[in-house]
């Protein structure tokens, strides 16, 4: 998967020829990348480094 924000690999759910795409929880922290549901964007996830 290949977004502006970055590049990864993620798991993938097939289904029929007329289903909507989504993005789901796990491919978005994969990229690092939060949904902001009151602003209706994504951006960057915080991540602490210990």
């Amino acid at each position: 998967m290949a977004l502006p924000q970055g590049e990864a690999h993620t798991p993938v759910v097939l289904g029929e020829a007329d289903d909507e795409a989504v993005l789901g929880v796990v491919t978005l922290e994969i990229l690092g990348l939060v949904f902001d549901p009151f602003k209706r964007i994504l951006k960057p996830m915080r991540m602490l480094l210990i």
